[in-house]
């Protein structure tokens, strides 16, 4: 008797047991948190290519990671990657990020944040720098995103950096747009752009490229008909704002860009966000979810449109002979490259 009543006090506790750790792996098994009981977390970052604007925001994602206690070769594992503007090499990156078991993916550029996109099915992605993410298909709406996936928009205030550019080029009358086809975000800008012109009777001449190498023509081409240019914030642009500002400050006309950093890469002004800013905020939600304090899906994406900087490259502005007002120099919020 006492041995079957041993036995049934053995039972109950390997049916008690067996229920804990069903419990347990459902909870496991949710991929809208991430509970990494090790604490050693693997974090996978990917950019669509090399340039300043998506390295400063990289740089500042790792930075303030470490600072929010995500220490790469610490606590876990950073591994940035790029994909030389290849869609394919992406997801070549996503499939290994995958394979590897990271606990959350990093997706910069609105390219990267689309292929991303699917993979949060199975892990977290908080994506950066996406001009229009639901225009892109990538969320529902900016406070719902209906989904596991959020992030940073760096969504650009086109009439404040346009009504710029008539403020710096008074004698404005032919305004050049270049842009990669392939890039959803320089789509939608160029709606905006069309717009603008249309209602301050600018004409507009529009220039378009498919990889680098066609960049050298295209801005010859905008700067012998236009007054000034204007490129969003454009990944291929971005990567050839050398040869960009080469061109233009030799025909002595303005180049307005999307993005500070294109201005620190010799474009003559913008009227936007600092992109350190927008890498700082993308690892706080990443640390969020890494921590188990929100889920992707319960943070709204982050739209910077307010408190909005000048930046004017010094350089620049002496080559193409623009002396810069005082109103302009000494305002609190004009941010100078040399």
């Amino acid at each position: 008797m006492k041995f079957k009543k041993l036995l049934a006090v053995l039972s109950a506790a390997a049916l008690s047991a067996s229920m804990m750790t069903a419990c347990g792996k459902e909870d496991s098994s949710s991929n809208d948190s991430v509970k990494n009981a090790s604490n050693n977390y693997k974090i996978g970052i990917v950019q669509i290519m090399e340039h300043s604007s998506l390295n400063t925001i990289r740089d500042a994602i790792v930075k303030r990671l470490g600072e929010l206690g995500f220490k790469d070769g610490d606590n876990c594992k950073i591994d940035c990657q790029q994909a030389n503007g290849e869609s394919t090499t992406v997801t070549q990156i996503l499939d290994q990020f995958k394979a590897d078991g990271d606990d959350i993916i990093v997706a910069i550029t609105t390219p990267c944040a689309q292929l991303a996109a699917p993979y949060s099915t199975d892990i977290p992605v908080v994506f950066s720098a996406v001009t229009d993410p639901i225009a892109a298909g990538i969320v529902d709406s900016l406070e719902s995103t209906g989904g596991n996936i959020t992030g940073t928009s760096d969504a650009l205030e086109i009439s404040k950096i346009l009504d710029f550019a008539v403020q710096t080029t008074p004698d404005l009358k032919t305004l050049g747009y270049m842009y990669n086809t392939g890039e959803d975000n320089s789509v939608s800008c160029l709606e905006k752009v069309k717009a603008y012109c249309k209602d301050n009777n600018i004409k507009l001449e529009i220039a378009s490229v498919t990889n680098t190498s066609e960049i050298q023509e295209a801005i010859t081409t905008l700067a012998d008909k236009c007054d000034a240019v204007f490129s969003p914030n454009d990944n291929t642009v971005a990567s050839a704002m050398g040869t960009v500002a080469q061109v233009m400050n030799k025909a002595k006309k303005p180049m307005y860009v999307g993005a500070d950093s294109m201005v620190q890469d010799g474009g003559f002004a913008t009227i936007g966000i600092q992109y350190n800013d927008l890498g700082i905020e993308t690892a706080n939600m990443a640390a969020s979810i890494l921590k188990g304090e929100k889920k992707a899906s319960e943070i709204p994406v982050k739209v910077f449109n307010e408190d909005l900087s000048t930046f004017i490259n010094r350089s620049t502005a002496k080559a193409i002979g623009y002396e810069i007002p005082d109103e302009i120099a000494n305002a609190e919020k004009t941010v100078f490259f040399d």
